[in-house]
């Protein structure tokens, strides 16, 4: 298993070389310190941060690494090849594989049924006022051998969001190691700005899909392949005259396979009369 921590920076729009619109989700990962080896488990920190914003217990960890410290701490299962002071880079993943991102969903407060659990509105007409917005009775019955309470479990009004929430198979579209940036295909969870673990994909463990982007590198290469070809019409003429180029080809190639088959067929003909006729006595 493979771990990083990272935070999100955002969401832009890549190309594939088949014209396909790829949404993409950048995020930005600083080396992950490794501060403790346990047995078959690390524990890395993330995220440089000021001494003065942490307590002593927090800082007194990294003055024993050497190292600066960080903001965040988290312990990743299931790793044995790292050693105390190691750096965990965007560079452990590789193009086309897949991941699972989890993060904490946007938190929207204190909310009502209908937003938090999508409930049908009440009726808008008839001076109903606001009590179309209200979730309506939240009790098992009227009485009698009905209970007089409300269900544990009931969809109700309350917190929603700020939640864990795993995204599973997210493929790896490029990793820009310079940067420490990781470009993954599709939405991930949290905010701009929160912090996300990516992880080894469960499911997709050892499979890829890589996908071809137009990068600058390869726009400058059809920009030089197209350079003498100025304007549509050109373009259209040299298609044109490829395609007759072609035909052309094919139908000499077709030719010359009719003229030797015709000549084989000549041969044995004259093999044939030269063969020595037996007589009958």
């Amino acid at each position: 298993m493979k771990y990083i921590l990272g935070t999100k920076i955002g969401m832009i729009q890549l190309f594939d070389v088949n014209g396909k619109t790829l949404p993409i989700t950048v995020v930005h990962c600083e080396p992950n310190k490794v501060l403790e080896v346990k047995t078959n488990a690390v524990k890395v920190g993330y995220s440089d941060v000021d001494e003065k914003k942490v307590n002593k217990a927090h800082a007194g960890i990294f003055k024993k690494v050497g190292s600066n410290v960080k903001r965040h701490i988290k312990t990743f299962p299931e790793i044995t090849n790292l050693k105390v002071g190691d750096d965990i880079k965007v560079d452990i993943f590789t193009k086309g594989e897949y991941v699972d991102v989890q993060g904490l969903t946007r938190g929207r407060g204190f909310t009502g049924a209908i937003a938090r659990w999508n409930f049908k509105i009440g009726p808008l007409s008839h001076g109903a006022g606001f009590p179309h917005r209200f979730q309506g009775s939240v009790a098992f019955g009227r009485g009698g051998s009905a209970p007089q309470r409300v269900p544990k479990g009931k969809k109700m009004s309350g917190h929603y969001g700020h939640e864990l929430v795993t995204i599973q198979n997210l493929v790896v579209v490029d990793t820009i190691l310079k940067r420490n940036l990781i470009l993954i295909l599709g939405a991930i969870p949290g905010p701009v700005g929160c912090v996300v673990t990516i992880k080894t994909s469960k499911k997709m463990k050892g499979k890829k899909f890589e996908y071809q982007i137009i990068t600058k590198e390869l726009q400058e290469e059809i920009l030089k392949q197209n350079e003498n070809l100025e304007d549509k019409e050109a373009l259209h003429a040299a298609n044109e005259t490829a395609q007759k180029e072609e035909e052309a080809a094919a139908k000499a190639e077709e030719a010359k396979k009719a003229a030797e088959a015709a000549a084989k067929a000549k041969a044995k003909e004259a093999e044939a009369k030269k063969a020595p006729t037996e007589v009958k006595k």
